[in-house]
């Protein structure tokens, strides 16, 4: 992506405007007063700029701090693989210093202070009135992202609005703030989006503005907070206001987001190829493809997951065997529920929902890359070593929103968006929602979103047109239906884990239960073909016409391995909400430590 965005962070910085020279060249803009900088929409527009660099996630929802880059990589769950304090149980109070105390503008409350400041400086500006909203409407939007990001790590924290001064001890004293009850928290950030939402376009009228934040970004934002809010993570006794107001805000964000032309994009596979005007994309981060300039902004994901032995690539972001068999089958049943389509371990990959190999890289796929769309990836074991110059650890590659068209020297620059909010994701908190408010009808719209993400799929209607669903599901067997599709459709998007923990279901996901990956074997002995005729890509007449089946019935064996060897996941009930640093109450001791870690503070107020 190439927006004005990108181009306008790449300039300069709030901190160090004196390299950009955009409207006034006869001078350091970092020695220009700041009413006259927030006298001036394009100077204004340069510390937007900065505000959405600080803050829109990387990768995989990545948005910085111990959790966030673990939990975007799937290895917190059962989607990947990583050792961890999380889940060897041995986490303290002390070890989620995401809530930050240090003076430092890239923690979380050094980003609200820029936030704060920038409000306060554009009220202070000679803009006019409706140029000042729009402007100031994205930074609300920030501000409440960056708040939610903190209360559902912790619950309640220190709401800080305005700039707070940084000289003398009186002003020290002042910012030894308590923390704010959760319910407060919320109701400010809901504030916020709010206001986003009201002056913020439905879509921004030029091309070069794609990747802003649009009303509907906003209100899709304002759903996800009211859903998690509504969840039995902050919501144990399932109050029923709390699943109307989720429901309200994600039927607010679907129609707005209609409205303005967003839907499902055709296809599932491609949808992250299709950058500007993408109807599936609500939030996004945008990426370009420089290779030198000061603009360069590349992703980092596509070179880092794609498989090593192909020419580039760190094949990192691999999936356990628990995710691959976690797939439906092409009808939409559970593998060994379904009577049309018969599974077994050996044959893991038949008959699949689509997704899957949209998703999932494994031994013998057909699997278009660098530009070759007949490429088939071998991933196996002969003679006890790895056909691979580095194999895979779990025996699996993430293929989503790898390019199949990017050449190997290009691998390193790839831009392709992330979409932190998928239009996808507004369809299923809706449908959660509904289910939620538990009243005559939720159940249909909480099928509404299942089916019309199983149809773009391709999942097979069946004769019901239901997709694999079973009529007639209730409350609980539709909030798990829904949970299971945010696990299929979201894959290594960085959702799984925020979803099992505000439905408080790490301990039954993952306890006790060792991920595990797959070794698969080369046979030796007759008819068998070796390596060498694998892997040669210039034996088209082999490698070309190889019956997959047949391979994996008479060439491979499959065999499973436990990754977790060190310990057994062992996710405790105080980690659904994260201890206060200890340095964190030495530094400011009116901030009081939670209920589930020794202290006096209820998250759940």
């Amino acid at each position: 992506m190439n927006s004005n965005i990108n181009l306008l962070i790449a300039f300069c910085s709030i901190a160090a405007l004196a390299s950009c020279k955009k409207v006034l060249d006869k001078g350091d803009l970092g020695s220009i007063p700041t009413d006259l900088v927030y006298n001036d929409s394009t100077l204004v527009n340069l510390n937007v700029g900065y505000i959405y660099d600080q803050n829109l996630p990387t990768w995989g929802g990545n948005n910085g701090g111990v959790v966030n880059a673990p939990a975007s990589g799937g290895t917190l769950t059962d989607e990947s693989y990583g050792e961890s304090k999380f889940l060897e149980g041995t986490l303290t109070e002390s070890d989620v210093t995401d809530f930050g105390t240090a003076l430092n503008a890239t923690n979380n409350y050094g980003k609200i202070r820029t936030i704060n400041m920038m409000m306060t400086d554009v009220d202070a500006g000679t803009l006019p009135l409706a140029t000042k909203n729009r402007l100031k409407a994205q930074v609300y939007f920030f501000r409440a992202w960056r708040y939610f990001d903190l209360v559902r790590l912790y619950g309640g924290v220190p709401l800080v609005l305005k700039p707070l001064d940084g000289v003398g001890q009186e002003a020290k004293d002042l910012a030894l703030l308590p923390r704010n009850t959760t319910a407060e928290c919320i109701k400010q950030i809901t504030n916020d989006l709010d206001t986003a939402i009201k002056y913020l376009p439905g879509r921004w009228p030029n091309s070069a503005d794609w990747g802003r934040i649009t009303r509907g970004a906003a209100a899709a934002l304002k759903g996800r907070v009211l859903l998690t809010y509504a969840s039995p993570q902050f919501n144990p006794g399932d109050l029923q206001d709390r699943w109307q107001a989720a429901y309200t805000a994600n039927l607010q964000a679907r129609d707005l987001l209609t409205t303005a032309g967003f839907a499902l994009n055709s296809s599932y596979a491609d949808m992250w190829f299709t950058e500007v005007n993408n109807p599936e994309a609500v939030m996004v981060t945008g990426f370009n493809t420089a290779t030198g300039d000061q603009s360069k902004k590349n992703n980092g994901y596509d070179n880092a997951t794609r498989p090593s032995y192909t020419g580039t690539g760190g094949g990192s972001n691999q999936p356990s065997w628990d995710m691959v068999k976690a797939y439906p089958m092409k009808d939409g049943k559970k593998p060994g529920t379904s009577t049309t389509y018969t599974y077994t371990d050996q044959t893991f990959y038949k008959n699949r929902d689509p997704r899957f190999d949209q998703t999932i890289g494994y031994n013998g796929a057909l699997w278009p890359m660098n530009g070759n769309t007949s490429y088939r990836l071998w991933t196996y074991f002969a003679g006890g070593r790895t056909t691979e110059v580095k194999a895979s650890n779990t025996g699996f590659y993430t293929r989503k929103a790898i390019n199949p068209t990017t050449q190997v020297s290009d691998v390193q620059f790839s831009g392709t968006d992330w979409m932190e909010i998928r239009y996808a994701e507004v369809l299923l908190n809706l449908g959660e929602s509904a289910v939620g408010i538990n009243r005559t009808g939720s159940g249909d719209e909480g099928y509404a979103g299942l089916v019309a993400l199983r149809k773009r799929a391709g999942v097979e209607a069946g004769a019901n047109g239901l997709y694999g669903l079973n009529a007639g599901m209730s409350r609980s067997d539709l909030f798990d239906a829904i949970l299971y599709e945010r696990q299929i459709e979201f894959a290594f998007e960085g959702k799984r884990f925020w979803d099992l923990r505000r439905w408080k279901r790490m301990e039954s996901t993952m306890n006790g239960i060792r991920r595990k990956g797959v070794i698969i074997n080369l046979k030796v002995g007759a008819g068998i073909p070796t390596a060498a005729q694998f892997a040669d890509p210039n034996n088209a007449n082999f490698r070309d016409k190889v019956n997959l089946d047949q391979a994996y019935a008479n060439y491979f064996t499959v065999e499973f391995k436990d990754m977790d060897t060190r310990y057994a996941p062992n996710w405790k009930p105080a980690y659904y909400f994260f201890g206060i640093p200890n340095s964190t109450i030495a530094n400011n001791p009116k901030i009081l430590q939670n209920n589930t870690w020794g202290g006096p503070f209820d998250p759940l107020k």
